[in-house]
């Protein structure tokens, strides 16, 4: 769906744009992909790799998601919107709260604004596990932004449509805890574990790029789309990349969980289950995306009430296949 088509992905300098943008050239023929962000050197380090040379349909478009007018002329014309730019460090965001707000929140409701005045036709959301009871400020804004993109399907007057899609972590990412432990490994220091009952949901980058690119064909606007996706323990994950290292447990650290949730019992409610996703159905008006079964009442998608599990052998099988020195 994506051959002669033209594509724009905010923050698409950072991991999960580099392996989307890879994913589109390879597996499709788009008239144009467009980069949008703001770092200009990222931006340069990427067209290393990606250069417009070899690849001709690529625009590297330096811009702010808080700068609405120069969204009007970065989406002129734009079929598709991936939004991926955000701003995702816990801590940055706990001491720089409305530096955070004005890109996570206002540049969400720019998003949305311009989108439906220039008639692009679909826009797909990034959203994470935080934005579910969210216990820090980057949670907080990341429900906020969720709630815009659900409830522009109601009260926007044009054909584009909103869709959100949530996932756990992204294995290598940055701000990933594997390179820490390896270079913990590696330095030959204690690895330090905030709490040993901590689990996490893992997906891989190419996984989370193929779910996105997915949900652009099946999802009708307005809904959340969780994947069903394996939970590991951090202790797991410890000991796949050290075996037997000496660990030393520090406390967890604040705004973070000892276990992740991407469904609330409140959401069961209007939750269905399509298959390889959770669709959360949105509440305020009719649906027309894609049915399923409706999940219990009171279910929850817990990281650590989850019937898929990776163990110790399948997070070393899968880190290396993800290139990193197991």
């Amino acid at each position: 769906m994506f051959n002669g088509k033209k594509i724009l992905i905010t923050g698409g300098t950072g991991s999960f744009g580099k392996a989307c943008v890879k994913a589109l050239l390879s597996g499709y023929s788009p008239e144009r992909i467009i980069i949008f962000s703001r770092d200009e050197l990222k931006q340069f380090e990427m067209a290393q790799d990606f250069s417009t040379a070899d690849h001709p349909c690529l625009r590297y478009f330096i811009g702010d998601v808080r700068d609405k007018e120069r969204l009007y002329r970065a989406f002129r014309g734009v079929d598709y919107i991936i939004h991926a730019a955000a701003l995702k460090q816990v801590p940055a965001a706990e001491y720089n709260p409305t530096e955070c707000i004005k890109t996570n929140v206002y540049g969400a409701q720019n998003i949305v604004n311009v989108a439906a005045d220039v008639g692009v036709k679909h826009v797909v959301a990034l959203s994470t596990d935080k934005a579910v009871s969210p216990v820090n400020l980057y949670g907080a804004t990341k429900l906020c932004s969720d709630k815009l993109f659900i409830a522009a399907n109601a009260f926007i007057a044009s054909d584009t449509k909103f869709s959100v899609v949530r996932y756990g972590n992204v294995m290598g990412s940055r701000g990933s805890v594997i390179p820490f432990f390896i270079q913990k490994r590696d330095e030959g220091k204690v690895l330090p574990i905030t709490d040993p009952r901590m689990t996490r949901f893992w997906i891989t980058l190419e996984e989370s790029v193929k779910m996105v690119l997915a949900s652009f064909e099946f999802a009708g606007g307005g809904e959340v789309l969780i994947p069903k996706i394996p939970s590991m323990k951090i202790t797991d994950l410890a000991e796949a990349i050290a075996p037997g290292c000496q660990t030393e447990i520090v406390g967890i650290r604040p705004g973070e969980k000892i276990h992740e949730v991407m469904i609330t019992s409140e959401d069961s409610r209007h939750t269905v289950d399509i298959g390889n996703y959770y669709v959360i159905k949105p509440e305020t008006f009719k649906y027309r995306g894609p049915d399923g079964a409706p999940v219990d009442d009171g279910f929850t998608y817990s990281s650590g009430e989850n019937s898929d599990w990776l163990s110790v052998d399948d997070l070393r099988a899968v880190l290396r296949m993800q290139g990193f020195a197991i």
